[in-house]
């Protein structure tokens, strides 16, 4: 488990959002996501946007998002 000072030094270098909470929750839907935890729409309710920019805001940050399997996503781009 992370400590708050660990936390504060991570959440410091995302420079996307201002306040911490924002950050924190950026964080936590990445994690939940990745997991596959929560759903996007969720993700984006806990955030307070529309499900299409936080999808657009994912892929500008360079983070793949897909509920695909590995193999899925290999059969998508050879389509």
């Amino acid at each position: 488990m992370l400590d708050s000072n660990t936390l504060k030094s991570i959440t410091s270098e995302l420079k996307l959002f201002k306040d911490i909470k924002t950050k924190e929750n950026f964080l936590l839907i990445l994690g939940a996501l990745t997991a596959r935890i929560i759903s996007l729409k969720k993700a984006a309710e806990i955030m307070d946007m529309e499900v299409d920019f936080l999808l657009k805001l994912l892929d500008l940050m360079g983070i793949d998002f897909s509920y695909l399997s590995i193999e899925d996503v290999e059969v998508e781009r050879s389509w």
